[in-house]
């Protein structure tokens, strides 16, 4: 059987009660213990009560209470004027007549009556008094857990106040600084898109010239006397510089308005090569009008008009040669004249010219686009590290009222629970009062009573008067309907010694309610909030994570978990290089001849961090080459491996005879070097002469062209491993003259490449004399040809743009690209020998039995 209520009311309250004595002071109590007896009033304290009431209670006092309480009746008042009689000693008084006594049985019946009354007021007194102790613990127990609450709710609004006056305040410092950032990246990027447009827009006007040239050097309409232009080099005797002009006035004219250095650069470079005895122009110049280079003034215009003045002479003595050659006719005298008719070699040196520059406007789009994106994705991330920044600065700034509301509310509420647990307890201490005097007052009445009731039967004449008042036992309780928040329990008692001739028995049934303290409350929480920023970008860095207590814990419920989270962010070094591991094993030798290379690498066991360095795949810190089998390859030798080869032939005007058939007769010893196990496919490409059929080439039209004719890509041979007819058809050739359309050649042979074997290796050779027409277009060409193919070239003369065909050919350049200085070379066995031995691989080559 679980406790009595009265008994979990004191375990469970902390409220000090006082007791009164039996003087009827009371005195502070400092133990649940003693608040117990005051309100439970136990059998032992009633019994000593009663008995130091009853040694000190004579029976007039004992009359006294009576009437002071209102309990007298007739027969009691009877009964008082004997005892009240002049008789110092009731006892020795002599008895009343007999009619006089017949009412004492009848006043011993009133008394005990009036003693079971007592009792019962006695027990009633109990019970409410235990009843309000419990109730008014619970209430006290309430309003400390409501305290606890409010303080705990407090606290962690506290915390929430911190987070956010935190995130303001770092928010505050970061929306300035980005939206500063901000602006000065748009006004950077302006002013770089602005220099970047201005530089475009000089590069087209220089196109719109170099087109009018191009129109005006037409070979076969002959806007300009293409008979009568020379091409002049002179060389100025005092700075030792070179420049080139034309003795055209008209084409003179237009090529001074050319305005870009780029333009100005390859209209140097393009005609080096058209005067014969001279080994290289440095810093050569081309001569410009000097109107075009007048600077331009502006001049204040002043009003006052100047005094009249006598004029001076002027004097005749200002040559500067004093007498001697002038400088004009020493720079005549020093230029050197390219003569006609070489109308084709000017035009196509405009056409590459124009190509050079249309390759500037290319890389300036391209830099406008890149500038553009990249502004773009700085703004797009200041902008959207400043909205991040907004937005956390207003949830912070509305959560920081939140939470200075919430702890407002809370200490109110804490406040007003204080209060009202003030009011509690002074109840309590004054009901403490109130039930002890109760106590006190109900067990004078009774002995009071008893003493009437043994002083009638004294006077009677019983010496020993027995009395026995019914005993009942403790109370029992039975289990409380509800374990908390009020529920009610059955007590139970029984006699412990029936009545004989005193008072009848008190009830031994009766109701109570039990477990008045609250219920338990457990704690409950939000869900977490969004971590906040790394406090690092590397080395380790940690985040925080929050929670509301949405409702507190309280009267012993299940307390809350923890509010805060943290986690380790950013845990990268900030600088930490990668690691690699230890070289591999040297490889074969790549060639059987002519100087090949082995190689041997490191990988990466472990990936750098932060930011930390790691050298390329092509790196020397990862990547080494040495040299093997540097003898030379002997004549004769033939390659015996399954290839697929695109051989393109170079058919432009810049050859000269002299080139063109030096080119022919290098291709059919190269092809000679090959057994039956190799197919071959031979494209000719070269390009129209005039800027209209560049023009067409490249689709600007919108019309179908043919290829071969219009544009001169010519497929020759599609793969055969019939050499001999395809020598004799690369000997059958007719010189296309044209320009140099290298990037559709290239693509031409990416498309040959689809016709080949499935389990051959495919290769691509480039023979060219110089420059292509379009930088940029053949080098996004050749990465194109790279991804199906290996791509080999064999540039030929100085001109050739050998640091932009090592970039265009396949890695590694050193076996892809085989330099030749000119077309005497070209024919040299020991350069073809050298070119077959880079294509072949190691063991492929089969040599001719000495």
């Amino acid at each position: 059987m679980k406790m009595p209520v009265l008994a979990l009311a004191f375990v469970v309250c902390s409220v000090y009660a006082a007791s009164e004595a039996s003087s009827g002071q009371l005195t502070s109590m400092t133990s649940v213990k003693a608040m117990e007896q005051v309100f439970s009033r136990s059998e032992e304290a009633h019994s000593m009560s009663m008995s130091a009431i009853a040694s000190s209670m004579s029976p007039t006092k004992a009359w006294q209470v009576l009437e002071k309480n209102n309990l007298t009746t007739p027969a009691l008042i009877e009964i008082t004027n004997h005892l009240q009689g002049k008789q110092s000693n009731l006892r020795k008084a002599a008895p009343p007549q007999k009619t006089g006594y017949s009412g004492v049985d009848k006043a011993r019946e009133l008394l005990n009556d009036m003693i079971h009354e007592s009792m019962e007021k006695y027990d009633g007194e109990i019970s409410s008094c235990t009843e309000f102790y419990a109730q008014q613990c619970g209430a006290l127990e309430d309003c400390r857990g409501q305290i606890a609450a409010s303080n705990f709710l407090a606290a962690d609004s506290r915390q929430w106040i911190l987070d956010a006056q935190s995130t303001i305040n770092t928010c505050q410092v970061d929306i300035p600084t980005r939206k500063l950032q901000l602006k000065q990246h748009l006004e950077k990027c302006k002013d770089e898109k602005s220099r970047a447009m201005t530089r475009l827009k000089i590069v087209e006007g220089d196109i719109e010239v170099l087109t009018s040239i191009l129109k005006m050097t037409d070979c076969d309409k002959k806007l300009v006397q293409m008979e009568k232009l020379s091409l002049l080099h002179c060389q100025d005797p005092c700075t030792k510089k070179s420049f080139v002009t034309f003795n055209q006035d008209s084409l003179k004219q237009k090529v001074s308005q050319l305005q870009s250095s780029v333009s100005h650069g390859l209209m140097q470079d393009t005609f080096k090569d058209l005067f014969d005895g001279i080994a290289g122009l440095e810093s050569v110049e081309f001569l410009q009008l000097d109107a075009h280079q007048t600077p331009i003034v502006n001049k204040t215009k002043f009003n006052n008009p100047p005094l009249p003045r006598t004029d001076v002479p002027l004097d005749p003595c200002t040559d500067k040669a004093a007498g001697a050659p002038t400088y004009a006719h020493k720079r005549a005298a020093k230029c050197t004249i390219a003569q006609s008719p070489q109308c084709y070699k000017l035009q196509e040196r405009f056409l590459l010219i124009q190509a050079g520059v249309k390759d500037e406007r290319e890389d300036l789009l391209d830099e406008i686009s890149f500038m553009e994106e990249s502004c773009q994705e700085t703004e797009h991330t200041l902008q959207s590290q400043i909205e991040d920044c907004q937005s956390r600065l207003g949830y912070a700034q509305t959560k920081l009222a939140e939470s200075m509301s919430k702890e407002a509310n809370a200490a109110e509420a804490a406040r007003h629970s204080a209060m009202q647990n003030e009011v509690l307890n002074k109840e309590l201490k004054t009901e403490m009062k109130t039930c002890s005097k109760k106590y006190i007052q109900s067990e004078t009445e009774m002995c009071a009573l008893k003493k009437i009731r043994g002083e009638l039967y004294k006077m009677k004449g019983t010496r020993f008067p027995f009395f026995q008042d019914c005993i009942v036992g403790k109370w029992k309780a039975e289990e409380c309907t509800k374990k908390c928040s009020g529920g009610e329990q059955k007590l139970t008692r029984s006699v412990m010694t029936g009545e004989n001739k005193g008072a009848k028995c008190l009830p031994l049934f009766a109701l109570k309610k039990c477990n008045l303290q609250p219920c338990p409350v457990d704690c409950k929480l939000s869900t977490w909030d969004g971590w906040s920023k790394c406090s690092a970008q590397c080395g380790g860095g940690v985040q925080q994570r929050l929670r509301e207590v949405k409702v507190a814990m309280k009267f012993g419920g299940k307390p809350c978990d923890s509010t805060s989270d943290t986690q380790a962010c950013n845990n990268q070094a900030c600088e930490k290089d990668c690691e690699l591991r230890s070289w591999t094993k040297w490889t074969t030798c790549s060639k059987d001849c002519d100087g090949g290379t082995q190689k041997r690498q490191k990988f990466i066991s472990q990936a750098a961090e932060g930011a930390g360095k790691c050298p390329g795949r092509w790196s020397r810190d990862r990547l080494e080459y040495k040299e093997c089998n540097m003898n030379r390859c002997k004549s004769g030798a033939k390659c015996s491996y399954k290839l697929d080869v695109v051989l393109l032939l170079d058919g432009s005007g810049s050859l000269g005879k002299k080139g063109w058939n030096a080119e022919i007769k290098a291709a059919q010893t190269f092809i000679d070097a090959f057994d039956a196990k190799t197919q071959f496919a031979v494209v000719l490409y070269s390009g129209p002469r005039t800027w209209g059929g560049v023009f067409k080439c490249f689709g600007k039209s919108g019309k179908k062209i043919d290829m071969a004719k219009t544009c001169k890509i010519k497929t020759v041979q599609h793969f055969t491993n019939d050499l001999k007819t395809l020598q004799k058809k690369i000997a059958g050739l007719q010189w296309p003259k044209g320009s140099t359309l290298t990037s559709l050649a290239l693509l031409h042979a990416y498309s040959e490449l689809s016709l080949g074997r499935k389990d051959a290796a495919s290769i691509v050779v480039t023979i060219t004399d110089g420059r292509p027409l379009y930088y940029k277009k053949t080098g996004a060409a050749s990465r194109i040809v790279r991804k199906a193919a290996r791509l080999v070239w064999v540039p030929v003369t100085r001109y050739a743009p050998l640091g932009e065909i090592r970039k265009w050919a396949t890695r590694r350049w050193q076996e892809n690209v085989v330099q030749v200085k000119n077309f005497e070379e070209l024919q040299d066995p020991a350069s073809l020998n050298h070119l077959v031995a880079n294509i072949c691989p190691a063991r492929a080559l089969n040599w001719p039995v000495m």
